[in-house]
């Protein structure tokens, strides 16, 4: 099975005990006023009332807020996208396989969090290019890196036909926005979303093995 899942994005924080506490208590600041006010509009200042600490202690943990955004992007991206991507360590069918995988990119990407992470690197990557790369390195490109590993393992046993499966990774994902995705990352209404939501993830999945399948699809 894969072994890129069990893989952290980043090393382990040196910070134990009270530190580490006080490195997420920070953390947990920032996403607040990241989230009300964006990258550039956030501030250390204001970071570091939300969080209950003084400017001293945060520049202590952090030495600017570049790199106090690529922590708190790095360990959204650690706790979200192990669950996602679990699916593919278990030794299921692939469809199985492949509706819990989308089933947990389409809560991912219309989760709060990944909805606000996504307009920030939106709106700051033409001044801040450096947080688009973060975001994709610990995020999308991780994502993409598991999935690929695991199609490839698909190959070898015989039950998908993939001559790119980096390529297919991101079709796959792509596949996974539709509709859904964007909606709500331009706050617009959904009349039905439990049913488009599993006509999204079902219908990803067919088209896929349409594709992919060696086995004739239904």
């Amino acid at each position: 099975m894969s072994v890129l899942l069990t893989q952290p994005a980043t090393p382990p924080s040196p910070c134990t005990g009270e530190s580490e506490a006080k490195r997420q208590q920070i953390l947990a600041g920032a996403k607040v006023v990241f989230a009300d006010h964006g990258f550039e509009g956030a501030s250390m200042s204001a970071i570091a009332r939300q969080a209950g600490v003084s400017k001293g202690t945060l520049y202590n943990y952090f030495t600017n807020k570049a790199d106090l955004f690529a922590a708190f992007v790095e360990q959204n991206c650690r706790e979200k996208l192990p669950a996602a991507l679990a699916p593919v360590q278990t030794n299921q069918p692939v469809r199985k396989t492949l509706t819990e995988i989308a089933r947990g990119m389409v809560q991912l990407i219309t989760s709060r969090e990944g909805i606000m992470l996504y307009r920030i690197i939106v709106s700051e990557a033409p001044h801040f290019p450096e947080l688009a790369t973060v975001f994709w390195q610990h995020g999308p490109k991780l994502g993409i890196e598991i999935l690929a590993h695991w199609i490839q393992e698909q190959v070898d046993q015989g039950t998908l036909n993939v001559t790119d499966p980096v390529f297919a990774a991101e079709q796959f994902f792509t596949l996974c926005q539709t509709r859904i995705g964007h909606r709500k990352r331009f706050n617009m209404p959904l009349e039905n979303e439990a049913e488009d939501t599993e006509k999204v993830i079902h219908a990803a999945v067919h088209m896929f093995l349409a594709a992919y399948g060696t086995e004739k699809i239904g």
